[in-house]
Formats: C-alpha cells, sequence, structure tokens
C-alpha cells in the first residue's frame, strides 16, 4: 500500500441467490478515503431507490465513471462476506478473489484482482474487523486497553468476535457462532417472523419492528424458561400450529392466530428482547472479567437494538462505550478504508455523520432566520415538514438532514405521520429529536450520553413531562432521543430547535426517517420531492429553500 494513494473500499459481493430483495447480503456501499479523510461515500440504496441494494457488482463501472475514477490510482480493499471472498462484475471486467483461510487475521490479506484491463494490487478485509473499524471516522483511533466487538447474523468466520487493542494492535480473543441463536431472534426466527407477520421479503426489516412491538409487553421468567426450552420455536416455519399448541397445553391459552393484541403473544415478544438483551450482557461481562478492557467498541447489527445498547450503557462495565451510526452492513465500506487509511496513516480523522454525497457533492444548507421562523410556523400549525439538506447520514438512521418533522406532543399527528404517511405499523414508535439541555429536561438526566447523537439509545421519559412528547413516547415510558448537543453538529437542527424553544416553549420534535414504508431514505431534492408528494406532506425543504405542497 501507497501512503500517498486514496483508498478506495468496495463492499458489493454478489448474494447466494438472484431474490428479488436482497437476502444473505445486503446494504451494498463503497467509499474513497484519503489522508485518513473521507472524500466519498454511498449506500447502494440511496441511489438504485431499491430498499437494502445489493447489486453493487451491476453498477460499479458506472459509478466510478461518473465520478471519474475509473483512471484513478488507488489502493483497493474489498470486504468479504459469509457467502465467500469473490467479487465480480458480470462483464468479468473486475474479478477480485482473496485467500482462503479458516482463521481471522488481524491484517489486509493480498489477493488477486483484474480490474478493468489490468491487473491490479488489490486486498480483502474480513467482514469482523470492517465492523470494528466503521467506529474509526466517528470517534478516531481506539483507546487504549478496549474491547472491540462484532455480533451480527454472520461475518466471515463467525456472528460474535471480540478482540482487545492494546499498545497500538488488535488481538483476537475469540470468534465463534456461539451467540447464533440470539441473533437469530432478529433475522431467522419462525416465532417472531410470524408474530410480525412478516414475509420473507421483508426480513431485513424484521429487527427493528420485533423491537418496537416487544416494548408493548412484559418480561416473564417462566416463559423465558418455557421459550429456551422449545429452543424459541425458531423452526416452526409452516408448522405454527405447533406453537398454538404447546401454549395450550403448557399455558391454557388458546390461540387461534397471533394476534398482535393478545397479552401472551406481547409478554413472549418481550421475553425474546429480555433473552437477547441479557445474553449480550452476559458475555460483554465474561469478556470484561477476561481481558480487564476500560472501553468497548460495539459494532454489527445487534449494536442497532437500543434495548440492549441502553443497558450495557447503565451497566457500568466500561467506561465509555462507542457504537458508530452505520453500525450495520452499511458501514462496511466505511471500516475497510478506516483501517487501510489507519494502517498507511496511523490515524483515521472524526467525522460528522454527514458522509452520504455520491452524486450531491454540491448540496448545502443555505437558509436565514427568516426561513427558520416559516418553518416554526409551519410546525406550530401542526405541518408535516420532509428536510433534505446537504448529505444524507450514513447508516439506517435519519438524523436531521433526511428526516420527516412534526410537533411530538400530539398522538393524533404522530399516529397519522407513522401509519398514514409512512405506512408504519401501529406498534412502532417514533423518536424525538431535542437539544441536549431539554434531552435533559425529559429525562431528568444531568448528563445526556454521547450515543445520543446517533439515537442508538432509549431514554425513561420523567412521567410529568411525557405528555408534552406524547406522540413520541413508546408504550413502556422510554423514547428514542436524538440529541444535538452543539451547533455543529447541525447547524439547521440547531437553529430550528432553538427557535421552537424560545419563541414557542417547544422543546422537542418528532424526526422519523424521510421515506415511505420500504423506500430508502431519499437522497436527492428530486428523491425529497417525489417522496413528499407521494405522501402528502405538507412542505418540503430542499438545502434550506422551503417548497409549500
Amino acid at each position: 500500500m501507497d501512503r500517498n494513494r486514496p483508498t478506495l473500499a468496495v463492499y458489493g459481493i454478489q448474494d447466494r441467490f438472484d431474490y428479488e430483495h436482497p437476502f444473505y447480503v445486503h446494504d451494498h456501499n463503497l467509499a474513497l478515503m484519503q489522508n485518513g479523510k473521507v472524500i466519498r461515500f454511498l449506500q447502494q440504496e440511496r441511489i438504485s431507490r431499491r430498499k437494502r441494494d445489493n447489486t453493487l457488482y451491476l453498477h460499479l463501472k458506472d459509478i466510478l465513471k461518473q465520478q471519474k475514477l475509473l483512471g484513478t490510482d488507488y489502493d483497493l480493499v474489498f470486504v468479504d462476506n459469509v457467502v465467500g471472498r469473490t467479487f465480480l462484475t458480470p462483464s468479468g471486467e473486475v474479478r477480485f478473489e482473496a485467500p482462503l483461510n479458516d482463521r481471522l487475521s488481524t491484517a489486509l490479506e493480498k489477493g488477486k484482482c483484474w480490474w478493468f484491463g489490468e491487473e491490479k494490487e488489490a486486498w480483502a478485509l474480513n467482514h469482523e474487523l470492517a465492523h470494528i473499524f466503521s467506529c474509526l471516522p466517528f470517534f478516531g483511533n481506539f483507546k487504549e486497553n478496549s474491547l472491540l466487538v462484532h455480533f451480527d447474523g454472520g461475518a466471515s468466520l463467525s456472528n460474535f468476535s471480540a478482540a482487545v487493542f492494546r499498545n497500538g494492535k488488535i488481538e483476537w480473543i475469540e470468534y465463534h457462532w456461539d451467540l447464533k441463536p440470539y441473533s437469530t431472534l432478529y433475522n431467522a426466527n419462525a416465532l417472531v417472523f410470524s408474530i410480525i407477520g412478516a414475509k420473507l421479503a421483508e426480513q431485513n426489516s424484521v429487527p427493528g419492528k420485533f423491537m418496537g412491538f416487544a416494548g408493548w409487553g412484559n418480561y416473564r421468567p417462566e416463559l423465558e424458561e418455557w421459550l429456551i426450552q422449545h429452543n424459541f420455536f425458531e423452526d416452526i416455519w409452516g408448522k405454527t400450529s405447533d406453537f398454538f399448541r404447546q401454549a395450550q397445553k403448557d399455558w391454557g391459552v388458546e390461540l387461534k392466530s397471533f394476534n398482535q393484541n393478545d397479552p401472551f403473544i406481547r409478554d413472549v415478544a418481550a421475553t425474546l428482547q429480555q433473552v437477547f438483551k441479557q445474553a449480550t450482557l452476559n458475555k460483554l461481562k465474561e469478556l470484561q472479567a477476561k481481558t480487564g478492557a476500560e472501553y468497548l467498541y460495539y459494532t454489527g447489527g445487534s449494536a442497532l437494538n437500543i434495548v440492549t445498547n441502553t443497558q450495557i450503557v447503565k451497566s457500568g462495565l466500561f467506561s465509555e462505550v462507542f457504537i458508530p451510526p452505520c453500525t450495520e452492513d452499511s458501514g462496511l465500506a466505511l471500516g475497510a478504508a478506516a483501517f487501510a487509511e489507519w494502517i498507511k496513516h496511523g490515524r483515521v480523522e472524526n467525522h460528522s455523520v454527514y458522509l452520504n454525497n455520491l452524486g450531491i457533492e454540491e448540496y448545502s444548507a443555505n437558509y436565514d432566520p427568516k426561513t427558520i421562523a416559516q418553518i416554526t410556523e409551519l410546525l406550530i400549525q401542526k405541518k408535516i415538514v420532509g428536510i433534505c439538506n446537504g448529505f444524507g447520514e450514513a447508516g439506517p438512521r435519519a438524523l436531521g438532514n433526511r428526516s420527516i418533522l412534526a410537533l411530538a406532543d400530539s398522538k393524533e399527528i404522530s399516529g397519522k405521520l407513522s401509519m398514514e404517511k409512512k405506512g408504519r405499523e401501529w406498534y412502532r414508535p417514533l423518536a424525538p429529536i431535542a437539544l441536549e439541555k431539554n434531552t435533559r429536561y425529559f429525562t431528568g438526566k444531568s448528563k445526556i450520553d454521547h450515543l445520543s447523537t446517533y439515537m442508538l439509545l432509549d431514554f425513561e421519559v420523567l412521567p410529568e413531562k411525557a405528555k408534552e412528547i406524547a406522540g413520541a413516547v413508546h408504550a413502556d415510558g422510554t423514547a428514542r432521543f436524538q440529541t444535538i448537543f452543539e451547533r455543529e453538529q447541525n447547524r439547521f437542527m440547531f437553529d430550528l430547535l432553538t427557535q421552537l424553544d424560545n419563541k414557542c416553549n417547544v422543546k422537542a420534535l418528532i424526526n422519523t426517517s424521510f421515506n415511505a414504508g420500504g423506500e430508502p431514505i431519499v437522497h436527492t431534492e428530486a428523491d425529497a420531492l417525489q417522496a413528499a408528494r407521494n405522501m402528502k406532506l405538507d412542505a418540503v425543504v430542499l438545502n434550506g429553500k422551503i417548497v409549500m405542497l
């Protein structure tokens, strides 16, 4: 590798099956970095408009050509997957084959690459390390004496891996599939799919939906024992009547369907969430005792489970916990590029979350106080407003640049936005966005953890304050705040929230992603305008300019 060259990282490995929807492989992405800084980043779904798109290998040449990157000299890094280690375009213009190993490396692995007419040096980085290093663009270099953990449905040689970072080096502690039964609860469990009513094509949306539904039930220890005894009913595909019969036999509960209003079904869901949370905490306790690590860097799809994240932070096992905003597969190329840049330069710069910039490099939010006042008035009039400002967020959550905003004090507005406008399920909560002082106001906490920047934690809302954000408080009394800590984090949102607070005594807004159900978050102004019209929003802000609809 040449420290004077940029790094181009690609996560675009082909899926096992040619389904209409992503299955084993999803969320293709690419990243270009130089001198530790992100130059370009793309989540393929944002430009293809196909949710969790996994067809980057079909479009790579066109993307590079449009970006004038075909003739550029860069160091190439490919991220692997449990399905294999080969990247291949249909035409054969690009072919990369990585060495096959039965042990996880802690380094880049040189492979054989044909790249648009010539042989080229290229390297593979295992899925596990790519996840872990997706932390660096947001938090900088790992702190000394840190535990580095990846936990997801499946990576290269594991679904759970852990390493320590000491003296500037990474050392694997363990990697295995032992925790697969727990991650399976969220991506391949027949009982969970039945409760949610999900089809195969919705596999990647099940975790978020199930986490939302679980908040309506109560954990019951006796249910946990029963579920474990029956292997969580994970294999009742096509024979859900087995679950009904067992529930009747053991609990006297008569079920004919997975009625989401049934208290037993709700408690089963809540208990499964508790099982996952406790299994994760137990493993982290074991690893902390074994290593004495002071800090935790936690990544992988499982790190999107905010209930578990909150308990990890509350546990006090670690002085500080770091989780990147793109902790699932959408951040793999960023992680791989960051790893290579770290090897070349010994550092990676800190970035904001707003990195999705390919094709919209000229975007910026240009506005004035009059614009903020007009948007404030629209919101006070109970209007629903879409926001498309600057670059998009890295990861699956909209954090102010690709958001839909509304007043948070009304369940009626919340329901209208969630179910009518976005087509979401009745049980899924919306999240609030607030200035730091106001997150403290609603929660009674003296300090708000930095992970709230990325909407990765939930907070218990003070009962006496809950009415003020009734549309964003979940059934269990919690809210998943996104907190704006300082103006530089998002100037537009800071100014808007400050105006609402100072002039109208409104201390939070609903913030939900700017997309209709089943669609990716909007990327361009044209995407935003079309989506806003389809959802019948009242207005949309395009790089600071208000458009009434």
